[in-house]
């Protein structure tokens, strides 16, 4: 079976913000204390048997291009990897010089991800976390794996 990746249409909006509740525990998304809804965005979808099951949301302001979120909901199945080929080809066709991303310290798996796609890490943001928990108290304290989450780590990589 095979993965479609396509961009959102209208129908995606409530599946969109049902992830968006799941996996980031509400439709808002804070980075920087910025307020984000991802779901207004421009994105792309990757879909296998008319299934939704990856999502990608992106901004593309002057020549850069921001993943604001990436979800797959099977990993180790390319998914993510064919989401960021998607916004990578569309960044190039916008003019874009760069992609750039926020993390935070406790995603182990999306720092590798991300690095092994070719990203490298440009900042660290101590206490980024600490500071939009504020706007945003959904934010765990504390993630699945025990680590505190606090602060944010900046990749980007060329286009």
């Amino acid at each position: 079976m095979s993965i479609t990746i396509r961009h959102k249409e209208s129908r995606d909006e409530e599946w969109i913000k049902a992830l968006l509740r799941e996996h980031w525990g509400s439709e808002k998304i804070v980075i920087n204390g910025r307020i984000i809804y991802p779901s207004q965005l421009p994105a792309y979808i990757a879909v296998m048997d008319d299934q939704p099951i990856g999502l990608v949301t992106y901004t593309i302001s002057s020549d850069e291009c921001e993943i604001i979120t990436l979800n797959s909901i099977r990993s180790g199945e390319g998914i993510g990897t064919q989401l960021l080929n998607a916004v990578t080809t569309t960044a190039r066709t916008a003019g874009c010089r760069l992609i750039h991303l926020y993390t935070t310290n406790d995603n182990i798996n999306a720092l590798r991800f991300y690095q092994k796609y070719g990203f490298q890490l440009v900042s660290f943001i101590k206490n980024g976390v600490d500071v939009d928990r504020e706007i945003k108290p959904e934010i765990p304290k504390i993630s699945k794996s025990g680590i505190p989450i606090s602060d944010y780590l900046e990749l980007e990589m060329k286009v």
